[in-house]
């Protein structure tokens, strides 16, 4: 293994909880901290020495919310920058509740309500960097993917996310209409996850890119090592728009998901080579472990938040 990237490996996750993290994040079990947000009243920050540590919304599908909620989450969380899942937002901009009707509801639908919460966000000190909503299908409208495209634009996010399609028509097809509009099309993996699952896509579109979920990559277990991991990010740094952060075992290992720090998953190494590199891609915290009795979503997100602070040294 190259020096440098040995010095990242080796940052392990057991190291930042042993100085002080558990310290840190005892604070978060009273509760007390939450009910008025998880920092000091203001506007919230997640970007450590240059790195955007965001969530995607996706990890308070526990916590039944309107999009008005949802941005209280993540205040509360002291997240900065999101990855919006669409049903809130969609919501709000009055999607028909008859299914019937969604797609010609996309096919006309203002994009004032999502500049409304671009706004809404922004005075509250959250950026959108990412839009997913269930309209990028492959049984999806050309008129809802444009849709889709659109309100990414208009919420202020650069790029849309969905599963890496297994049909490469399919790939085609929204890089095609990505392109049209410069919006990128992020392509989210699970344990299909390997170094050239992407390559396809990427082939076929300057705005087809990776949305790289790091936990189910090395959950993927066979050639998937941490080291292949922080190699796959250099390697691909100018590709990838987003990233998704949680920490699951390797498959040898079982590959459960488990609390930052107890899987396999190199996250203060993945962190730090972002830092070192100076790459601007956004990292998305998505909660997926069980939630422990007395705690919710919202405490869990903010633990992930101290953890990424500490890693990255501040």
């Amino acid at each position: 293994m190259p020096a440098q990237k040995n010095k990242l490996f080796n940052a392990s996750r057991r190291s930042f909880l042993l100085n002080g993290s558990m310290a840190s994040l005892g604070l978060l079990t009273s509760g007390s901290v939450f009910s008025k947000g998880l920092f000091l009243p203001g506007k919230p920050n997640s970007k450590f020495s240059g790195v955007q540590v965001g969530v995607i919304t996706y990890s308070y599908r526990s916590m039944p919310h309107d999009i008005h909620q949802l941005l209280q989450f993540i205040i509360d969380s002291g997240v900065s920058a999101v990855e919006l899942m669409g049903e809130a937002p969609e919501k709000y901009a009055g999607i028909p509740e008859d299914k019937a009707k969604v797609a010609e509801w996309r096919a006309s639908a203002s994009m004032e309500k999502f500049k409304e919460i671009r706004k809404m966000f922004e005075k509250a000190g959250v950026s959108i960097y990412a839009f997913k909503p269930s309209a990028l299908n492959p049984n999806n409208t050309d008129a809802e993917i444009e849709y889709a495209l659109k309100a990414a634009k208009a919420l202020g996010a650069n790029s849309v996310t969905v599963e890496l399609p297994k049909d490469p028509a399919h790939s085609q097809r929204l890089g095609t209409l990505a392109a049209k509009h410069k919006v990128y099309i992020g392509y989210h993996a699970h344990t299909q996850a390997t170094d050239t699952a992407w390559d396809t896509a990427l082939s076929q579109s300057p705005y087809n890119s990776m949305n790289l979920d790091c936990g189910h990559y090395i959950a993927a277990g066979g050639n998937n090592t941490a080291e292949t991991l922080l190699a796959l990010i250099q390697a691909k740094h100018d590709r990838i728009t987003s990233m998704h952060l949680k920490d699951r075992k390797t498959k040898e290992n079982g590959g459960e998901n488990l609390a930052w720090g107890e899987g396999n998953t190199p996250i203060p190494a993945i962190l730090n080579l972002l830092k070192e590199k100076k790459y601007k891609i956004p990292v998305s915290i998505e909660l997926e472990y069980k939630i422990p009795e007395g705690s919710d979503a919202v405490k869990e997100v903010g633990k992930c938040v101290l953890f990424a602070k500490q890693a990255l040294g501040v």
